[in-house]
């Protein structure tokens, strides 16, 4: 995990990485934020970055073991550092859709939820040459990943060295559009429905990865929440505001995320 301190700090964002990146990589993004007044923790996946494990045949995980093992005590860290300030539980991609699982289980923990460039891999959300695509990865993706023992993402151009067992969770929430992770009892879905803090989602505009409607179903599982959505362009980014730019120039996505936390999430 990386601690990114604010001078004068009054909230704390909890920040999950998207799939197969590391917490280095979002460095710029907690800087961004320091100076508007938000700590940044941002949390390194295992099996990625810094972590000492490593996806193989003999060694695998899924969502259970993230929620439950790695961020547990994580949201129990990111609360004894946030004393009585704010905490605000966020993530990038894959990182958003757990982000909003943890803050179901635990939503006392938490005063605000945060996605950015992020939405739910349900196949009915994407049309056109995407559908079609999505459909081969949910299937190809698992088969590849049991032959192999892990998922070979360096390899093949998307997501990293990735545990068999994430795949068959994140696959099989593309396929049904609900989460419903292997050998947890817990109803996400309702637990979702029931939880009402403020939620800012942050969209960029040339993010083919993450169309309008994918965001939105993954936003509509929460209740009767105060939503608000923040569009970045390529204002200030060297080429289209997509899903992987932005964390190069993220000045406009921290103001939006600072702004929103100004006016929902108030300080004890």
């Amino acid at each position: 995990m990386i601690h990114v301190p604010a001078p004068r700090p009054e909230r704390l964002l909890l920040f999950l990485p998207g799939m197969g990146l590391s917490a280095r990589q979002y460095i710029r993004f907690g800087q961004a934020l320091a100076a508007s007044g938000i700590e940044t923790l941002i949390h390194e996946w295992r099996g990625l970055g810094s972590s000492s494990l490593r996806a193989s045949r003999t060694v695998d995980w899924g969502y259970r073991e993230l929620l439950e093992m790695d961020l547990d005590p994580v949201i129990d860290r990111a609360r004894e550092l946030a004393a009585d300030r704010p905490l605000i539980i966020g993530g990038h991609s894959l990182g958003s859709q757990l982000a909003l699982l943890v803050a179901a289980r635990r939503p006392e923990d938490c005063q605000g939820l945060l996605i950015v460039a992020g939405g739910a891999p349900y196949w009915r959300c994407f049309s056109g040459w995407m559908r079609l695509t999505l459909h081969a990865i949910f299937f190809g993706m698992p088969t590849l990943a049991g032959l192999i023992g892990h998922y070979p993402g360096r390899r093949l151009g998307f997501a990293g060295r990735e545990a068999r067992g994430v795949i068959s969770d994140w696959t099989a929430s593309g396929r049904s559009g609900l989460y419903r992770p292997a050998g947890m009892d817990f109803d996400f879905e309702a637990a979702l429905g029931q939880l009402d803090r403020p939620l800012l989602s942050v969209r960029m505009a040339d993010d083919w990865f993450v169309p309008q409607a994918s965001l939105d179903w993954l936003g509509d599982k929460l209740g009767s929440v105060v939503k608000r959505q923040a569009d970045i362009d390529r204002t200030g980014m060297d080429g289209p505001a997509d899903h992987y730019r932005w964390m190069k120039a993220p000045a406009s996505t921290a103001e939006a995320v600072a702004n929103w936390a100004r006016l929902q999430i108030q300080p004890a």
